[in-house]
């Protein structure tokens, strides 16, 4: 019996440059903890991350803490 479900394509996603501005030492636990899930340990630590909602959703967080480039 043939598949018949659909698989939906996606295009081909960026990435994103995430660096690590501000100091995380009085904000809440919640944006020490985003910061750690996107890999930043360090004040001007740069990590690349996939161009995803879910990335886009951490970075949000944290926006004020950090620097994000596209490419």
């Amino acid at each position: 019996m043939a598949d018949t479900t659909k698989k939906k394509k996606t295009k081909p996603t960026g990435v994103l440059k995430v660096e690590l501005k501000k100091s995380l030492i009085g904000s809440d636990r919640r944006q020490r903890e985003t910061a750690r899930a996107l890999g930043l340990r360090r004040i001007r630590q740069t990590v690349e991350r996939q161009d995803t909602p879910e990335i886009r959703g951490m970075v949000r967080i944290v926006a004020h803490l950090v620097d994000v480039t596209e490419g």
